[in-house]
């Protein structure tokens, strides 16, 4: 079955085959044909077998709703027709272990050229992810708030499902762009939004101007609104996520700082020693926002301190083209820096709050830069295009290489499918001692290395390579390797020096001693061997931890650790690092088309695609890439599972009980399910990617089956045990009357012993008689028959406890059942702050909480709450207040369940509600919506002008006058103090009452004994009903309601 495909006999129409591998005689121009036909009807996604293909639309498509995520949730591959939604789900039920496999970690491998929409990719999987999760909390809203920056990957539970939190691990920060930008290139996108974003009172602070006042900005584009509106988007996703003000302000401190250090002035003196142009005060803005002396930094980027053998400090002044290195060489220092320390705060806010994580099931996305050829590619450009290749490696591994390799050991007949292997581009690149890399690296040691001698040595020992060509003319600083995706014209200028990547000492130990909180952070943090900051100064070998100096950078030179780890070692450690990743999981390909070079809708160029997806060659006339992934997916068995882990999963589909779990199980299982075109190997069972769904759509009916049957015997067994639990309720009441009465007997007995006593001895006082009575003990002053009595009740008493025990046993062992039984204990995560106000979701906790933390804050200038106000009350009592009010009234309620407010407005047939929250920030967020609040009135004015799911807030609902909600919440109100201590100590309630010791017995009083006629039976009848009162409240009995008193038995007086 190919469900998401042509069917057999079904006629061809262009555009409406979803399924590549289903179209009849398939070659290049009917692939051309039909992808070009499904983006012109706007379906931009296109399957090949289980290979997600997607078409950059370069516009709005409406296929990303709310109720189009809902159906790609939970169903199976081939219901809905290709979405990036779908991907997702088949990863996460891949995680969870529902699909042909057991439970284990994926990875979504999003590839294509840049501009081929990778990252918006990204950000809807990373969206419907949560959807899956079912995610509402807060960690789900900063999850979403995070720009997915190269690579982001989410740790979930696999039973509970729920997303426990998110890591970003950074690759390759592209820091040359910030010193020098190509031409029609921009910088980093967050100094525009900067400028044109930040209040008058901050850009005098930091002492900015216009865009084109700096030397670092090139093609400043005349978008003043659409930067404002993008950097109060980035103001509320820091602040969704967790930074406070503080650090805010000090990242835009270190942004403006960078912005003023390039415009300092080198000049030369006559004898050509660099100084800086004071003049200009560009030194001395740059020296006070950094938090540093001007005169220590301008030392630090004109001279150069160097330490001899015999420990002498020798100072060297540079020339202008060295201090212009210098100068720049801090400023990308300081913007790497600043970016390691964003992505390590990052992952520190994001991080799951319990110690578990290693027993967590995780899915990775990963998006990554995508192959890069421009007019002028340069050292940049080779490692990015060095990680586009090692992926076109692994995807030829994993899909190629891998399976053709498997159908061999399992003794498959196969055809094999030629590819075009890009390991020997990579063995260029990458091997040891004469890969580029290597050269690089050794060249990068020579002092006197320049960038000419480093093009001679590579073709002295490169050049041989049939990927490799050097440049026509003599001196010419260009080469060409020949990628997978085509050739690559290189330009060698600048490399040794990017790849060296040095900052000066003495400018590093200015820089820490900055006044500036966050730069001596930074400039005090480590860098490791894959090139991020790490802020604990930690190293490892083996299982030892050690500390490492501050602010240094692995094996940096002069001090113990050997080499310095260049720029492009560290780009290769980290590329090993992500390998060995995404190999542990198991993928999901994401293959993404740029349609045209112009980024344009509605306008898909043939000859782009063509270069894309079949990655033609002309000096070869060979294809690598779709045209064979779709026959392999066509022809190829994709699910290939061992003959054990197929029959513990598919079980049940068998026409017997016990099957064994070999290859004779394994075709009993598919011959009773009607599947077809599956090979069982010699260890293993090859299947179609297909059957994964038929499989699970058969699995999926048993298991409906088994619930029904289930539910009948469950409802079965529930009624038999309700009849038993109601028969063995009514032998407890018999019991319990019977004792009642036996103690009713034994408390007259000795209340008429009593009497006896009093009346032969008026003087003589009863002791311990009646405790002993009751007790079942004998007393020195009982007689033979009363002792007799007191022994028979207590005999009764006993028998009765031994028969409840016995029969309590029983029904304890015959409710024992495996689904009751506890498997593992729970998760959990380390104790919040939010505990000193006491437990969450109690009305005393709330209330503290409101008092020390909100009630400055929330209430106006004169004293008095805003009229939407209201303290703690209901949800139902809330939607009662703005029953009869019109459409958009709104309230602010405090909540009691949690610590935060909830907003309820009125909709034409019913109220709505919102969670508030506030963020570390102090400020407050709608859950679910990105805009954050500097306080609840601001919140308010945003919604009465912006809609919330479609609705304004109109007027507020006020309060009663005389009768406001809120007064428990104010501090030194006598009903709300009173209201607090009581349910902050709850110890005389019902809930709270200690059982261990029964109540105290009422006092007696034995004066009524002598008190005549019906006075005294009066008496004796009271305190006859006081004794059998505080019986029944020590056995929990309830007692009757009022009633007149059963008359006392007749008792023959003893002589």
């Amino acid at each position: 079955m190919q469900s998401s495909g042509l069917r057999q006999g079904e006629d061809y129409v262009p555009g409406w085959v979803s399924d590549l591998t289903s179209l009849p005689n398939l070659d290049e121009d009917v692939l051309l044909r039909e992808l070009k036909a499904r983006y012109t009807a706007d379906r931009i996604y296109t399957y090949v077998g289980d290979i997600l293909v997607a078409v950059n639309p370069f516009k709005d498509v409406p296929i990303y709703t709310n109720e189009i995520s809902e159906q790609y949730c939970g169903g199976l591959h081939s219901e809905q027709p290709p979405h990036i939604f779908a991907t997702a789900n088949d990863a996460y039920q891949g995680m969870l272990g529902k699909l042909s496999s057991p439970p284990q970690d994926q990875c979504i491998v999003i590839s294509g050229e840049s501009g081929a929409g990778k990252t918006e990719s990204t950000k809807l999987l990373i969206r419907q992810l949560l959807q899956l999760c079912q995610g509402t909390s807060q960690l789900e809203q900063q999850i979403l708030q995070v720009n997915p920056c190269r690579g982001l990957g989410i740790s979930s539970n696999q039973n509970i499902s729920t997303v426990k939190g998110a890591k970003i691990r950074e690759y390759l920060l592209e820091k040359s762009r910030l010193v020098q930008q190509a031409g029609g290139e921009q910088n980093f996108h967050v100094f525009y939004l900067m400028l044109n974003g930040l209040s008058p009172q901050n850009m005098e602070k930091y002492h900015l101007g216009g865009g084109q006042g700096y030397s670092y900005l090139k093609n400043f584009q005349d978008k003043a609104q659409h930067y404002r509106t993008q950097h109060q988007q980035l103001l509320d996703a820091m602040d969704m996520v967790g930074f406070n003000g503080e650090e805010q302000e000090g990242m835009f401190s270190i942004l403006a700082g960078v912005l003023h250090m390039g415009n300092i002035q080198i000049c030369a003196t006559d004898s050509g020693e660099a100084y800086v142009d004071r003049s200009a005060k560009d030194i001395n803005i740059t020296a006070e926002i950094l938090g540093v002396d001007s005169t220590d930094l301008e030392s630090s980027l004109t001279q150069s301190v160097v330490r001899t053998n015999k420990g002498e400090l020798i100072q060297r002044n540079y020339t202008v083209q060295q201090a212009l290195a210098s100068r720049d060489a801090v400023s990308k220092a300081l913007y790497g820096r600043l970016f390691g320390w964003l992505v390590n705060k990052i992952n520190q806010l994001l991080a799951p709050t319990d110690s578990s994580i290693a027993e967590l099931q995780q899915i990775g996305v990963l998006d990554i830069f995508g192959f890069e050829h421009f007019e002028h590619n340069s050292f940049e450009q080779l490692c990015i295009n060095l990680a586009n290749e090692q992926l076109q490696y692994f995807f030829n591994q994993h899909i190629f290489l891998l399976e053709q390799e498997e159908y061999q050991r399992e003794g498959v007949s196969w055809t094999t499918i030629t590819f075009t292997d890009n390991k020997p581009v990579l063995d260029l690149l990458l091997a040891r001692p004469i890969g580029i890399l290597a050269l690089l690296d050794e060249e990068s040691l020579f002092p006197q290395g320049t960038d000419l001698t480093l093009l001679q040595k590579l073709n002295q020992n490169v050049g041989s390579s049939p990927h490799f060509t050097t440049g026509k003319q003599a001196r010419s600083p260009l080469f060409t390797i020949t990628h997978y995706a085509g050739k690559v014209e290189y330009n060698v200028t600048g490399w040794l020096e990017k790849n060296r990547d040095t900052l000066p000492s003495n400018t590093m130990s200015v820089l820490q001693h900055s006044s500036n909180p966050l730069i001596n952070t930074v400039c005090n943090g480590s860098i490791t061997r894959t090139g991020t900051l790490a802020l604990q100064h930690k190293t490892s070998k083996g299982r030892r931890l050690s500390k490492r100096p501050a602010g240094r950078q692995v094996g940096e030179p002069g001090k113990k650790g050997g080499k310095q780890l260049t720029l492009g070692g560290q780009f290769k450690n980290s590329l090993t690092v992500l390998v060995e990743r995404i190999t542990a999981a198991r993928p999901h390909f994401v293959r993404c088309i740029k349609p045209n070079g112009l980024k344009q809708p509605n306008n898909f160029q043939e000859d782009a695609v063509a270069a894309q997806i079949l990655f033609c060659l002309p000096a070869q006339l060979k294809y690598t890439g779709m045209m064979e992934t779709i026959r392999i997916r066509r022809e190829g068995y994709a699910l290939r599972i061992p003959f054990q882990q197929f029959v513990q999963r598919y079980r049940s589909l068998g026409d017997v009980a016990h099957i064994p779990e070999d290859q004779h199980g394994c075709q009993r299982i598919l011959k009773a399910t009607g599947l077809s075109d599956w090979l069982i190997g010699k260890t293993k069972v090859l299947l179609k990617w297909w059957h994964t769904d038929e499989l699970a759509s058969r699995l999926q009916k048993v298991e409906q089956a088994a619930t029904r049957i289930q539910t009948g015997v469950r409802g079965f067994l529930a009624r038999r045990k309700m009849a038993h639990l109601r028969e063995l309720a009514n032998k407890q009441a018999a019991a319990a009357v019977m004792f009642l009465n036996l103690t009713e007997q034994l408390i007259e007995d000795a209340f008429q012993r009593q009497r006896h006593l009093a009346e032969r001895d008026e003087t003589a006082t009863p002791r311990g008689l009646l405790k002993g009575a009751v007790a079942g003990g004998m007393t020195a002053d009982m007689t033979p028959a009363d002792a007799a009595a007191v022994q028979q009740v207590a005999t009764k008493m006993a028998d009765l406890h031994l028969q409840q025990d016995a029969e309590t046993q029983v029904e304890l062992k015959d409710n024992l059942s495996s689904d009751e039984e506890i498997v593992e204990d729970d998760f959990t995560g380390p104790i919040s702050s939010k505990n000193r106000w006491g437990k969450e979701g109690t009305k005393a906790a709330s209330v503290r909480w409101f008092r020390e933390t909100q009630q400055q804050a929330v209430m106006q200038d004169s004293g008095t709450f805003a009229p939407w106000f209201h303290g703690i009350i209901t949800r139902r009592e809330s939607e009662r207040l703005l029953q009869d009010k019109l459409l958009g009234c709104f309230l602010i309620r405090v909540s009691e369940s949690r610590f935060g407010y909830s907003l309820t407005y009125r909709i034409s047939s019913r109220c709505k509600h919102f969670m508030i929250d506030q963020l570390p920030s102090g400020k407050y967020v709608v859950v679910g919506e990105p805009k954050v609040h500097v306080s609840l009135s601001a919140l308010v004015d945003y919604y009465r002008k912006n809609p919330l799911t479609g609705d304004l807030l109109t007027e507020p609902c006020g309060q009663v006058e005389g009768h406001e909600d809120y007064a428990e919440l104010l501090v030194g109100s006598r009903y709300s103090l009173v209201r607090v201590e009581e349910e902050v100590q709850p110890y005389g309630s019902a809930l709270h009452r200690d059982d261990s010791t029964p109540p105290p017995l009422p006092e007696r009083n034995y004066t009524t004994m002598r008190e005549p006629g019906n006075q005294q039976a009066s008496s004796k009848h009271m305190h006859y009903q006081t004794l059998l009162k505080n019986q029944q409240q020590q056995l929990g009995v309830r007692a009757a309601t009022e009633t007149a008193a059963p008359p006392l038995p007749a008792r023959t007086r003893r002589k």
